[in-house]
């Protein structure tokens, strides 16, 4: 992600995305990945989450699915709430989806960095976010 334009970059992304696959979704109000998933619910987007041990279930009144595949699209964004070695995996799977599902936007937060991954996903032509909060940068940003 450029420097230069990241501002703009993100803009771009929040005010174009309307589906978002969140994975690493909790069901307890105090995680910071159901706090997200509630603030971008209020904001209009639809939000998907996505955590294997709770597929089936709930949260703020959306499925749980297993996995982006299991998930149904389209989703335009895949937003990461794993550890940075796990965001590779993920990224790998969003990238092998991103024609079936409609992503094009992989988006890892705080403290998730995995620059492998980024340079994979932006090979396949998908746009990356790393160490950045969805939720935060809106506030920031105003939009």
């Amino acid at each position: 992600m450029s420097k230069i334009n990241t501002d703009d970059l993100i803009t771009g992304i929040l005010e174009t995305v309307t589906t978002i696959a969140l994975v690493g979704a909790s069901n307890k109000p105090a995680r910071p990945s159901y706090q997200v998933m509630e603030f971008l619910q209020k904001q209009g987007f639809k939000v998907i989450p996505i955590n294997p041990g709770q597929a089936g279930g709930e949260i703020l009144g959306e499925t749980v699915y297993a996995s982006l595949e299991d998930a149904p699209g389209p989703y335009d964004m895949v937003d990461i709430f794993r550890a940075s070695e796990a965001a590779g995996d993920v990224t790998r799977e969003a990238i092998r989806l991103s024609d079936d599902k409609g992503i094009s936007v992989v988006w890892m937060q705080i403290d998730v960095v995995n620059d492998k991954a980024k340079i994979e996903a932006e090979e396949a032509g998908l746009v990356v976010v790393q160490n950045r909060c969805p939720k935060k940068e809106i506030e920031r940003l105003g939009l």
